[in-house]
């Protein structure tokens, strides 16, 4: 994937397709598109962002798509009646989704992790990237959300980070049915409930999805994600609550203040316990998602603390 080839992106200022964009041009390949909010004079800085990093933008007329060897990237909400969909079937260019686009970059890499769910998987991203960038594994993150943390260290807009390092944290969603393209090799499952489709599709869903995990990661305080647990391998799952006794990792009461949640983290098979702090917007059941990552790839616990105290949270989704 990558290499020198020529991607034309149909949205390009959306927060779901500028980190895609950025990431394809850091492995080789051209980048250019078009989008909705530029010819309306919306969103200037997103898009002068990406004119510095050499995306060349046109207008949403077609214009921009005018060879064969593109390859034109839509998102799930654009139609064949949108110029640049027009100018590809016209021209012969290939047409494919960002989702699709996004499952042939993750899927290859060494140590994929997916973060998926009904709700909560931005924040969930965000924390999971953070820890691994502070523990100097250097990942690539793909969020659906600006991550506060990253804007600070990197640029203005951090819906993604691409690093060097092996592991690849990437929100997945499900709304569109999208999540059966990915193949994790860790994957999180925070929460299932009836959103978007049908609950018994979005079971079959969430269940092959873990099962295409070596190792999945699951919220038995959610009796739909804690029902999958039966219909994987031995050792296979992961899991965190902050009440059942059974889990590999659990989250005691929090103590609370006007800024600060604070409780203990147990983790079940060694009895070791450490004493998590989070700024008072986040919750423990995040804490606990992001918790067994750092377990299960053995980062070093001072690191994993001050990336926990540290996380910043997310920013507004604009997901088109």
């Amino acid at each position: 994937m990558g290499g020198q080839q020529d991607y034309f992106f149909c949205g390009v200022g959306g927060s779901g397709m500028t980190p895609l964009a950025l990431i394809v041009q850091a492995r080789g390949g051209r980048v250019e598109g078009s989008d909705r909010a530029l010819d309306q004079g919306r969103n200037g800085a997103r898009f002068d962002f990406l004119r510095a990093r050499g995306v060349r933008l046109y207008p949403q007329d077609g214009s921009g798509v005018r060879r064969a060897d593109q390859i034109v990237v839509t998102s799930a909400a654009v139609e064949d009646t949108v110029p640049d969909v027009q100018a590809a079937r016209r021209v012969g260019a290939r047409v494919t989704t960002r989702a699709q686009l996004l499952a042939d970059l993750f899927n290859p890499t060494v140590c994929g992790i997916g973060v998926a769910g009904t709700s909560g998987k931005s924040t969930t991203t965000g924390m999971i990237g953070w820890i691994l960038y502070r523990a100097g594994r250097d990942p690539t993150i793909v969020n659906g959300a600006e991550m506060k943390n990253f804007a600070s260290v990197d640029s203005g807009f951090a819906a993604a980070r691409i690093g060097e390092g092996k592991e690849f944290v990437c929100e997945i969603d499900e709304s569109d049915g999208s999540i059966a393209n990915f193949a994790p090799r860790i994957a999180v499952v925070n929460n299932i409930s009836l959103d978007h489709k049908p609950i018994q599709e979005l079971r079959i869903l969430f269940r092959d999805f873990a099962n295409k995990a070596q190792t999945a990661v699951l919220n038995l305080d959610n009796a739909e994600t804690a029902a999958l647990l039966p219909d994987l391998k031995s050792g296979q799952a992961i899991t965190w609550s902050l009440r059942d006794t059974s889990a590999d990792l659990l989250a005691g009461p929090p103590t609370c203040s006007p800024s600060t949640i604070a409780f203990p983290v147990t983790m079940r098979t060694s009895g070791k316990a450490v004493e998590a702090l989070l700024p008072g917007s986040s919750t423990p059941t995040r804490l606990s998602e992001s918790g067994a990552f750092p377990w299960l790839i053995a980062l070093p616990d001072g690191a994993v603390l001050a990336a926990w105290e540290e996380n910043g949270g997310i920013a507004t989704k604009r997901l088109e």
